[in-house]
């Protein structure tokens, strides 16, 4: 199986390109900084082209010739939820780009979307939940699924949406909770200011989510929506004290120091039951 991922030095994409060449694949990785590419272990595994996919000029047919899937998780812009950027540029220049992938030829293609689609609702959350987006990341997601499946009428292909809930590991955000501790533990802080810290999110690391990315992708008879995640509820504080103890610190966390944010609900996390069906996971 040949894959062509997008966004492939990006946090989620450098970990699908090696979680595919462990399973097998051969990979066609575009990114648009060769530089940063360079540095990636699995370069000199990968047919690597340099490219921005939003460009006026990009070849698609060189692009993808050969592929059998589309990967594609290319999204300029975040962590910043809210800008308008979302919809006003990455919806429309995705749309367009992966609509001449799948003229090209591409048959399969796989899409990363956000737990963000579903907006403010609190609980447990299905694929069948409908999606309820509350911010410009999630609206744009939301509405790029929905342009593909109008696409599917008149084009048919297979799309597989997977949608993203709280991943962390090697190459995320340096302003995420995570990442941010890690840096006061390394700093010899003897202090960390967080929330309170009673938030209930569903957190992956980030090797599992990319293992559950090139699995699904190799579930070629797969079409649909599917949430990408643990499917278990866990605090904030929770995390942040797992992380102390796997790195034998004592930290004193400072409870309370920021608000809650406005953007999400205080609990939430995701139904995975069509996940482990598909992979053949226990329950």
């Amino acid at each position: 199986m040949k894959v062509l991922v997008t966004g492939a030095t990006g946090f989620v994409g450098r970990h699908l390109v090696a979680a595919l060449l462990a399973r097998g694949c051969n990979v066609r990785a575009v990114a648009r900084n060769a530089e940063t590419a360079q540095g990636m272990p699995w370069i000199n595994n990968v047919e690597f082209i340099a490219a921005d996919i939003h460009a006026a000029d990009l070849d698609i047919h060189a692009l993808t010739d050969g592929i059998d899937a589309l990967a594609h998780l290319a999204w300029p812009g975040l962590p910043n939820y809210r800008a308008l950027f979302h919809f006003e540029h990455n919806l429309m220049a995705d749309y367009r780009f992966i609509k001449s992938a799948v003229e090209a030829g591409v048959q399969q293609v796989l899409v990363t979307g956000t737990c963000f689609e579903y907006g403010m609702q609190s609980g447990p959350l299905s694929e069948s939940t409908e999606p309820q987006p509350s911010n410009p990341y999630g609206l744009a997601k939301h509405t790029l699924q929905l342009f593909l499946q109008n696409l599917q009428q008149e084009q048919p292909f297979t799309l597989q949406w997977a949608r993203l809930f709280y991943l962390h590991g090697e190459g995320q955000n340096p302003n995420s909770l995570l990442a941010a501790l890690d840096r006061a533990i390394d700093a010899g802080e003897p202090s960390f200011n967080m929330s309170a810290g009673e938030q209930l999110r569903d957190f992956l690391p980030i090797e599992r989510a990319a293992g559950y990315l090139a699995a699904i992708l190799q579930k070629t008879d797969f079409n649909g929506v599917i949430n990408c995640a643990s499917g278990q509820p866990v605090s904030v504080r929770a995390l942040v004290e797992q992380r102390l103890r796997e790195r034998d610190v004592s930290l004193h966390l400072n409870l309370g120091h920021y608000p809650y944010p406005t953007h999400e609900p205080l609990a939430f996390w995701a139904v995975t039951e069509r996940l482990q069906q598909l992979l053949g996971e226990p329950q």
